[in-house]
């Protein structure tokens, strides 16, 4: 990667620069998608089961219709007529369900769509709404992993036979992973669990929708991760072709992986505007997204860890169970793949496998969530590691060390088959060893510290377009970017990630002005848009942008430099080599004679000075399909307080040793890890998407029941960076967005172990709210 002076000789690479849109935001500029012009919009409301489970024998809109109040009401009937199941995109074998139906006859969750309601004001559809008169044959209710699998277990799809939507297995043989763990020395096992989680964004889900039959055309303003995925998944459910439909992301006030489908109600409103040929709007409520968004996390795991008589990992088995609810959605049961894959995190072993196991429930769908499946596999190995070491009497950090891979075997291919590129695990491992001593805190007679330090191995820059044609994922891997230098020599980029807060703007702005050699505030990205963004349909989701968005574009850049050089150098009548840029300014060595950026870009529009063979426009387009996985590695460490009369645990102080490759902005870095950390958190001590184990209904549907972290909740985040280069990802880059929400609550769960042993074998189910601990205090003699 070149490093081209910009700003008196500095490079941006590496610069602590506020995000380029901030400003903006806080002034109360955003634009996000309800700010959107109204005039002319309808408002739809949608029509949701209030049963868990059963079979629709009447959807009676005639109040509704003869209100004079509906503009269009759509039921399962008018839905099935005009559209097709929205196709899913990552399957595993066994799957029954290739695809999301939006008509449906049968209902599985509460809060499941049935219908649409359009009105002229949002308070009018919903009232509407609630004229539509539903009749449900009831079915029982099955709702966990541990009832579906039952025996006597009420079948959500009972021409399947089963509640169990499909499985696979990654690493050695189940029948071998038996044999070494019965010859080990000592063997840990325990069972352990993760609770189903909202993304719970600032913004909910929303879309505009706005079809004109003149021109038969579609165009979607939405709150999307994804803009080109919802707009193949729209022309799939509406019956259009890709070209009739445009998707534009505005602002986006966060997503954390809830937004990165399309869903059916979504749909719904799209399919109203193409009905009505009007603009119509849905705007999700929290009490919707609560309880209709697809959850993150719901699994269930039996670990099994070998170790010889020194202390080393010799054999390592887990079996998940994973809920992916009423039906698979886009990403499906590839959480829980993801949380097989990475169960061996920074460690040794000497053999390693794990078994997935999807099953159906009566909940809303699973899906993506942030980290997903590597949150839950590091619970499950940390944990696990903190038991063998208690029940060994050894020390667990020093367990950790000497299982830890080492920097001189990197690449390291695990039992898995995940191939890490680069990094110094144990240099990381012993700086957050040695800052967790220095937090060491006394305890009191009612009140137990302790503290306790992790290890982490994260996917980043995900995927290669090969491994995911290899397991038939149905995404694009690789990125591409766009760098347009225009007539007036301002500079446009194009990616096909999206922002949604992260800051990709700036990041991406930051390496574009360090190739070209220009300052920064001549450079203009532009994302979100699939009428002029690159096609990607994976776009910005686990932590992909910047590595191959970055990637694409350095080269682009480095491209687009030598053009405006050799431009400015016939423009000044010297050879390439005697030509600098300064700052705008190209200037000519020997002779002293000077061109302008702008100049030189306008002679470029103009086709003027360029070779026979040269290219005429100023565009440089470069798609980059990384050879490998880019693989962040952290430790993190927590110092808690638990509170022997109310089981309350307060997390005193945090920390992480985050080594992510070459950071563009540490300012951006920081950011996302210290948001991400204050999620774990809540998974770790309060958040629960909980339900009725009898009828299904959801519990948590306001914030008063489910709780989310306060700032109060959030003790003061020490972050070091280590800096290890991807030897894979042109830049050197690695993903950071989700690294800090993983270890959080494998961290704080060791804490907890360590400040109170005499409870650490029951801490295996989060969140350890103070109920949970309470019940684990009394169960230790400890209350009182």
């Amino acid at each position: 990667m070149t490093t081209t002076s910009t700003h008196n000789g500095e490079t941006l690479i590496g610069r602590r620069i506020p995000r380029l849109h901030d400003a903006r935001m806080l002034r109360g500029h955003g634009r996000y998608v309800d700010d959107i012009d109204e005039t002319g919009v309808l408002h739809a409301a949608v029509v949701r089961s209030p049963a868990a489970h059963g079979t629709i024998t009447r959807f009676d809109a005639t109040a509704a219709r003869e209100s004079g109040e509906a503009v269009v009401v759509l039921g399962p009937d008018e839905i099935g007529r005009l559209t097709d199941p929205l196709p899913t995109t990552w399957r595993i074998p066994g799957q029954h369900l290739a695809a999301v139906e939006l008509a449906i006859r049968t209902v599985r969750y509460v809060g499941q769509p049935i219908g649409v309601v359009v009105a002229r004001s949002r308070a009018v559809a919903e009232d509407l709404a609630e004229l539509v008169e539903i009749d449900i044959d009831p079915l029982p209710a099955v709702v966990g992993i541990e009832a579906a699998l039952g025996p006597d277990a009420p079948l959500l799809y009972p021409e399947h036979g089963s509640n169990v939507a499909g499985g696979i297995h990654f690493g050695p043989p189940v029948e071998d992973l038996d044999t070494l763990l019965a010859g080990a020395a000592h063997v840990v096992e325990r069972e352990f669990a993760v609770q189903r989680v909202n993304p719970s964004s600032m913004e909910p889900r929303g879309v505009l929708a706005e079809w004109i039959p003149s021109t038969e055309q579609l165009t979607v303003w939405a709150s999307t991760q994804v803009p080109h995925l919802v707009r193949q998944e729209l022309a799939a459910g509406l019956r259009l072709r890709a070209d009739q439909v445009r998707v534009v992301a505005p602002d986006v006030g966060g997503a954390f992986g809830g937004k990165t489908t399309l869903y059916a109600d979504e749909a719904m409103a799209c399919l109203a505007a193409k009905v009505l040929g009007r603009r119509v709007k849905w705007i999700e409520d929290r009490t919707e997204n609560l309880t209709a968004s697809y959850q993150g996390r719901g699994q269930q795991a039996r670990c099994r860890l070998g170790l010889d008589a020194d202390g080393r990992f010799t054999a390592l088995h887990v079996h998940i169970y994973g809920d992916v609810g009423a039906f698979l959605s886009t990403a499906g049961s590839g959480p829980f793949q993801v949380a097989a894959l990475t169960v061996e995190g920074p460690y040794r072993f000497g053999a390693a496998g794990a078994t997935v196991t999807a099953v159906f429930t009566n909940a809303v769908p699973t899906g993506a969530y942030r980290g997903y499946g590597m949150q839950e596999s590091a619970w499950i190995r940390e944990r696990i590691i903190d038991e063998a070491a208690r029940e060994l009497g050894r020390d667990a950090n020093e367990l950790r060390l000497l299982n830890t891979i080492q920097p001189e075997q990197m690449p390291f291919t695990t039992n898995t088959m995940l191939t890490y590129d680069s990094g110094d695990y144990p240099a990381v491992l012993r700086r957050a060893v040695e800052m967790g001593e220095a937090r060491r805190r006394p305890s009191t007679d009612r009140i137990r510290r302790g503290i306790a330090v992790t290890g982490n191995v994260e996917i980043t820059g995900f995927a290669p377009s090969a491994l995911l044609e290899m397991f038939q994922i149905h995404w694009s891997g690789y990125e591409t970017g766009t760098i347009r230098v225009n007539e007036d020599g301002t500079v446009t980029v194009f990616s096909g990630v999206t922002p949604m807060g992260q800051g990709i703007e700036t990041a991406l702005a930051q390496i574009v002005a360090d190739e070209l050699g220009v300052p920064l505030d001549i450079i203009s990205v532009q994302l979100g848009d699939t009428a002029t963004a690159p096609y990607s349909n994976f776009s910005s989701q686990a932590s992909r942008s910047l590595p191959l968005a970055g990637a694409a574009l350095i080269t682009a850049g480095a491209t687009m430099r030598e053009r405006m050089l050799g431009l400015a150098a016939r423009t000044l009548g010297v050879g390439v080599e005697d030509v600098k840029l300064d700052g705008t300014v190209f200037r000519a060595a020997t002779t002293g004679a000077e061109a302008t950026w702008r100049e030189v870009a306008h002679r470029g529009w103009m086709g003027w000075g360029r070779g026979e063979t040269d290219k005429i426009l100023l565009e440089e387009t470069v798609s980059f399909d990384p050879p490998g996985i880019a693989y962040a590695y952290s430790a993190h460490g927590a110092a808690v307080a638990v509170d022997l009369d109310t089981g309350k645990v307060t997390v005193e102080d945090y920390w992480t040793v985050n080594d992510s490759g070459v950071l563009v902005n540490p300012l951006i870095a920081d950011g996302q890890i210290i948001g991400a950390i204050a999620q774990g958190l809540g998974i770790a001590l309060l958040e629960e998407a909980a339900f009725d184990p009898e009828t299904g209904q959801p519990v948590a549907t306001s914030y008063l029941d489910y709780v989310i972290p306060l700032s109060e909740d959030v003790p003061d985040i020490t972050i070091e960076h280590h800096v290890t280069p991807s030897p894979i990802i042109t830049g050197g880059f690695k993903g950071v967005g989700e690294s800090g929400i993983q270890p959080p609550a494998a961290t704080i769960g060791n804490a907890i172990a360590n400040a109170v042993p005499e409870i650490a074998a029951g801490l295996t189910t989060t969140p350890l709210s103070p109920s949970r601990i309470w019940t684990l205090l009394e169960g230790a003699g400890l209350q009182g």
